[in-house]
């Protein structure tokens, strides 16, 4: 399972970018999905990967983010705080926070919690 948290607000966003945002339920900033990928879910990922923070999470991190952060119409949508400490939104990651962080996004939603 993967977990996948919107970095960017609506600023300067074409309008394909935006539905791939709708599509996958990640419609402001900071919210947090979970999720499964299928093939066609992967390929928005991938088109969105320079706007989003993604990475493999533990199954402690989600019972913790289900516990805090947990919706029961809709258990794998979160919204998170702001990261405690600040972020780098400018950057990939390792110097910043966008794109892919295997298993390093749980440090990074231990954070936002």
């Amino acid at each position: 399972m993967i977990a996948i948290i919107r970095i960017t607000g609506d600023v300067n966003l074409s309008g394909d970018v935006r539905e791939t945002f709708n599509r996958l339920n990640l419609r402001k900033k900071y919210n947090c999905i979970v999720l499964n990928p299928t093939k066609e879910q992967e390929g928005m990922i991938k088109k969105v990967s320079d706007l989003i923070a993604f990475g493999e999470i533990s199954g402690e991190t989600l019972k913790k983010l289900s516990e805090k952060r947990g919706n029961k119409n809709n258990p794998n949508f979160f919204r998170l705080h702001p990261p405690r400490g600040g972020i780098k939104t400018k950057f990939h990651f390792p110097k910043g926070v966008l794109g892919n962080h295997k298993d390093k996004i749980n440090e990074l939603i231990e954070r936002m919690l």
